[in-house]
């Protein structure tokens, strides 16, 4: 896993299958954004049996194939949607593409594993809705941030276990490293990525969701600029939001493009999750200045001050849980209603967004 380029972010751990061999057939389709890797990684260690792959690009399949070398090359994506085997599509498309896919792959009768952000319009959006509705197909979405990051998932746990009391607050940083030369000439194109807040801020709004049980929210204001990029002038190099959930719960989020080359990782993703008897703060990839290893957990209760490394130790639960639920048609890894939540609002937060981008850069 490159800790440098957050666009190739794949993290693996041990394999803990919750079936058994070919019980559960994937596909991987549209390699688009190397976020297909992780995830795979995690619906494989989960024990998922990856039978295809497709892609247009010859170049990304064999990459792919160099990764995982049993699959089978499809000579097109109907070869993989009308094969009766294939349980589910894993997908990492252009985003503006992601939602036409999902109704392509949820017609045919599969589950549908999109990377996010899963959208780019409130159109896309509700055509999805429909399509569920219609088919009873599941249209899920890889927010990585929590679900492939242990110390999120550990803090989840604290939660639930009511370390912190009720949550009042969530404030989320994702800062991340623009690479521009190695990026695709889709991620500087507003319509093709979405904007910022649509993009990576998806994360943070699922978080929040999440860890204060919202089942909706509101977003009371939202912003976003390009303040340093003038030779991708459809780039927004920085966004943030503020949220207050349907029982009161608040969230600040920023994200950004600004990581410095000096950071040994691609961003400094934290955490800060505010209860009625405690706070949680996670430093998910690395803790500055201290050790340059992720998932570094740090919270306060009534009972003292608490400090776990929990990477290595926890695991990712959503992939195997992902797998039941597609078997089982139950909804433990994620309700289908909470993935298109974080999705609509973060399309409402950068729809509504005030653009604070300098009229020099305009």
């Amino acid at each position: 896993m490159s800790r440098k380029d957050g666009m190739m972010y794949a993290p693996v751990h041990e394999a803990k299958p919750v079936v058994g061999p070919g019980e559960f057939v994937i596909a991987a389709l549209a390699l688009d954004h190397g976020h297909i890797y992780g995830m795979c990684n995690g619906l494989v260690e989960a024990g998922a049996e990856l039978k295809w792959v497709y892609d247009p690009d010859p170049e990304k399949v064999k990459a792919f194939l160099n990764k995982y070398p049993g699959v089978s090359a499809a000579r097109s994506a109907e070869e993989i949607l009308e094969d009766p085997e294939v349980r589910l599509v894993a997908a990492a498309a252009v985003p503006s593409e992601r939602g036409p896919l999902g109704l392509r792959v949820m017609a045919h009768g599969k589950d549908y594993f999109t990377d996010k952000s899963p959208f780019t319009s409130l159109d896309q959006l509700a055509a999805a809705r429909l399509q569920v509705e219609q088919t009873g197909r599941k249209y899920m979405t890889y927010y990585s941030e929590r679900l492939h990051v242990e110390s999120a998932v550990y803090a989840g746990q604290l939660v639930q276990q009511g370390a912190i009391g009720r949550v009042l607050q969530v404030m989320g940083l994702g800062p991340h490293r623009l690479n521009a030369p190695s990026r695709p000439e889709w991620f500087f194109q507003r319509d093709k990525y979405g904007g910022i807040l649509c993009d990576i801020g998806s994360h943070q709004i699922e978080q929040f969701l999440f860890y204060a049980g919202c089942r909706d929210a509101k977003v009371l204001h939202s912003k976003v600029a390009n303040y340093n990029n003038p030779a991708y002038p459809e780039l927004e190099d920085y966004g943030d939001a503020t949220l207050v959930g349907d029982n009161g719960a608040t969230q600040y989020f920023r994200v950004d493009w600004f990581t410095p080359s000096g950071l040994g990782t691609w961003g400094d993703g934290r955490t800060i999750i505010l209860g009625t008897e405690g706070y949680i703060e996670l430093r998910k990839y690395s803790d500055i200045g201290r050790s340059s290893t992720p998932d570094h957990v740090y919270w306060v209760d009534g009972e003292g001050e608490h400090y776990e490394h929990v990477a290595g130790k926890i695991g990712f639960p959503f992939f195997g849980e992902l797998i039941l639920d597609c078997l089982e048609r139950t909804e433990k890894a994620m309700t289908q209603e909470h993935a298109f939540k974080a999705a609509e609002l973060c399309l409402e937060a950068q729809q509504q967004a005030v653009n604070l981008t300098p009229d020099t850069l305009k």
